[in-house]
């Protein structure tokens, strides 16, 4: 029973750390954004600033997606899927 809480206790700091991550992410995009694209507009007419937010936002779906364990590619199938074959592996 107690292995199974520790279990529970890890997996819910793990996300906890995830979900910090994402949202110290959010406040620094929601502040360096709008300075970039102040910086932009002010000093060149060609829109540079959509690159960083474009590829900031998709650092931030991401973030999210892994905060809330929907991830399409590496979910939770996958890693309980390859914990089984190391485990089931001699050599490791």
């Amino acid at each position: 029973m107690e292995n199974t809480q520790q279990d529970s206790y890890k997996r819910a700091k793990k996300r906890v750390c995830h979900l910090k991550a994402f949202y110290n992410s959010l406040v620094a995009y929601c502040i360096v954004i709008p300075v970039l694209v102040y910086i932009n507009y002010h000093t060149t007419s060609f829109p540079w600033a959509i690159f960083p937010t474009v590829g900031w936002g998709m650092g931030l779906v991401s973030l999210w997606m892994t905060a809330n364990g929907c991830n399409p590619i590496f979910g939770k199938d996958w890693e309980e899927r390859k914990i089984r074959e190391f485990m089931n592996k001699e050599e490791f």
